[in-house]
């Protein structure tokens, strides 16, 4: 099943996508999709009114806004793929890189991404991002951790590389600039993505193809990163794992690197989570 928020930000109300590609109105049948609409049972609420019938049809042109109305907190895996610590000149961390993204960061899917004020090195990444749906503590492996996922969707974990790795203090700066999280269009619910670790991932700035990865390449796949982390926090309904990239950002690129500027326009898409589009401006 495919959720969505469609409408004005800050208006945004819940939607489905059904089989046939239809998009229907669940504001009367659940209030929003969020942390309580995760831990209350929504997603079996919204199939039960799918069967049933009688959902109105969402007009056409509905700007799309992120799947989760807020999440809770974002956590983040640096250097998760192979090819992209090698091409940052890291080495393969022996344990999940961990940090946390300022949780509104969050825009739509196809909102403005805006390039921070004194920022010459804005950069892309895309990312399988896992939401939530059950608390987690403590796992004892990975079927218990697999068991707590909500759905998957597209995050673009968009980072400002000089506030993030020549400003001293930790990444958390050059992560949490607002709109650096475009996040959708949809949360695909965990039972249509039977296996997480094979799912390719491609993102094209300006019509070029710059990513181009897939989740096996993960150094730690989704049930493992979700296990961990439930060692060092609590994870709750609603809240997001960003899961890293692939090889392919600004950062790896020869000199002169392609950062993002204004006018520039940015797709993403991972294999049965839809696609994202948006053009950069300045902040």
């Amino acid at each position: 099943m495919k959720l969505l928020r469609v409408g004005p930000v800050g208006q945004e109300r819940p939607a489905v996508l059904d089989e046939s590609g239809t998009l229907l109105d669940i504001s009367g049948v659940v209030a929003d999709i969020d942390a309580a609409f995760l831990a209350g049972g929504g997603i079996e609420l919204v199939r039960s009114a799918i069967v049933a019938g009688d959902l109105p049809v969402v007009e056409p042109g509905v700007r799309v806004g992120p799947p989760i109305a807020r999440p809770g907190k974002i956590v983040c895996i640096g250097l998760n793929y192979s090819d992209h610590a090698a091409e940052t000149g890291a080495e393969t961390p022996a344990e999940p890189v961990v940090f946390m993204k300022a949780a509104n960061t969050v825009i739509g899917p196809d909102d403005q991404v805006l390039v921070p004020r004194a920022s010459e090195k804005t950069d892309w990444e895309v990312e399988l991002a896992v939401v939530i749906g059950r608390t987690a503590r403590y796992l004892p492996g990975h079927a218990e951790a697999l068991a707590c996922v909500a759905g998957y969707a597209i995050s673009n974990d968009v980072s400002e590389r000089e506030f993030q790795l020549e400003r001293g203090g930790q990444w958390d700066k050059g992560k949490s600039c607002e709109t650096f999280n475009p996040f959708g269009p949809w949360l695909v619910t965990a039972d249509e993505i039977p296996d997480p670790q094979a799912l390719g991932l491609r993102l094209w700035v300006n019509g070029v193809l710059r990513q181009d990865g897939t989740t096996k390449n993960q150094i730690f796949g989704v049930a493992e990163v979700i296990r961990y982390l439930s060692q060092f926090m609590v994870l709750e309904p609603g809240d997001v794992i960003n899961t890293g990239t692939p090889a392919g950002v600004a950062l790896g690129l020869p000199d002169p690197k392609p950062y993002l500027k204004a006018g520039d326009v940015v797709e993403v898409e991972i294999d049965g989570l839809g696609r994202q589009r948006q053009e950069v401006g300045k902040a």
